[in-house]
């Protein structure tokens, strides 16, 4: 699938601001380490009449393609990721008093939302020359990278929590990868994973390392804010551990409000950690800039078990730039909830779709979330990826 012209873009530290040409593997930002954002300096200039060329395009993520990072001829390394449905959750939006919707990603190639932030860095990474690949995962983003660079005929090095789901190595293995089980937390696996890159030469597509899975997961808001004839829902309520599709949320309500798709962006963020692992929440409701990491971290849903995020800043600054908030929910409430959806709506949801509907709920009892408000929640993943 080859682009009709060249979108042209440029990186800008998400932290210090500076701005640069997107150079070849681009990491993070040189003068202060933060993490980068990737900007279409004429996004403005496409104008309201380029939803049009995309509605015609064929389905999936790519059809978005004016504001991806695509050069002109280049093709993107696809397993027709995207394209998932927004599904209605009448009964439980009846119960709730809202216009209750979820994203489900479960639906995606390798089941999961992964599939989007991988395929977009890996097709970016592939053209800018790197021939080989490592990551450290909590679990889907593993399995992700693992397919893709089968895709691409490039090797890929996953490191895993041993106490991941063992489904989870089998499919990354099923696919080519090499795994290694790590005796500690995604932390620990991201440590190892950055020593290997330097000591191989592997391109490390570690969360917000690299700026382009953030391109990858902004596609379900694109997806989302067309289902919903370009007007934007109250609310979107996002299971967040590295946090890269809830900055991508955001960056794409801007990216729609420049084009003059929507206006008045008024779409309030949320952030939903496990009560054992909440390091944007305890940041968030002490006002704090930046998370401290999260000693101890545990949690059933293994997408949230992340101490650190290396993108706090701009989660912290997303959900306080929509006047949305963060909360925590425990397991239990998170397994009540995945029971729920699948028993109530036959949605095939993960803990991680629980826990976004544990912290609706208790949203709305605490008044943040409104009767008859239009609420999205996201479901990143589904039951047969455990």
């Amino acid at each position: 699938m080859a682009i009709e012209a060249d979108p042209g873009f440029r990186l800008e530290c998400g932290v210090c601001g500076a701005s640069s040409d997107a150079a070849p593997l681009a990491s993070l930002c040189t003068i202060c380490g933060g993490p980068q954002l990737v900007r279409y300096p004429e996004v403005a200039e496409l104008g309201p009449d380029v939803a049009a060329r995309w509605a015609d395009r064929p389905r999936g993520m790519w059809r978005f393609r004016e504001i991806l990072p695509l050069r002109q001829g280049e093709v993107p390394i696809s397993l027709g990721e995207g394209d998932t449905p927004l599904l209605p959750l009448l009964r439980l939006g009846e119960d709730l008093g809202l216009r209750l919707l979820m994203k489900d990603e479960g639906r995606n190639p390798t089941g999961s939302f992964k599939d989007r932030g991988l395929a977009a860095a890996l097709t970016r990474a592939v053209h800018d020359g790197a021939r080989e690949f490592v990551i450290p995962s909590a679990g889907n983003a593993g399995a992700a990278l693992a397919a893709y660079a089968a895709r691409a005929g490039v090797p890929a090095r996953i490191f895993l929590p041993e106490d991941t789901p063992p489904g989870v190595q089998v499919r990354c293995r099923a696919f080519g990868a090499e795994v290694t089980a790590v005796d500690g937390l995604i932390t620990d696996c991201g440590a190892l994973a950055a020593e290997d890159a330097s000591r191989t030469g592997a391109f490390d597509l570690s969360t917000l390392r690299e700026p382009y899975r953030i391109e990858g997961k902004k596609t379900m808001a694109l997806e989302i804010l067309e289902a919903l004839e370009w007007q934007p829902p109250d609310a979107v309520v996002y299971p967040t551990g590295g946090g890269t599709g809830l900055i991508g949320t955001w960056k794409a309500l801007e990216e729609l409000a420049a084009i003059g798709l929507i206006t008045n962006p008024e779409t309030r963020l949320y952030a939903v950690q496990g009560e054992g692992c909440a390091p944007i929440v305890r940041a968030w409701l002490s006002g704090q800039q930046v998370a401290e990491p999260w000693q101890d971290a545990h949690t059933e849903a293994w997408g949230l078990r992340v101490p650190r995020a290396r993108g706090d800043r701009l989660i912290l600054r997303a959900i306080r730039d929509t006047d949305g908030g963060a909360i925590a929910v425990s397991d239990d409430r998170m397994q009540q909830e995945t029971l729920r959806l699948q028993r109530t709506e036959g949605i095939n949801a993960c803990i991680e779709g629980g826990a976004v509907l544990a912290a609706a709920r208790a949203l709305r009892a605490a008044g943040q979330i409104r009767e008859g408000e239009t609420v999205v929640l996201f479901n990143t993943g589904n039951l047969q990826n455990y």
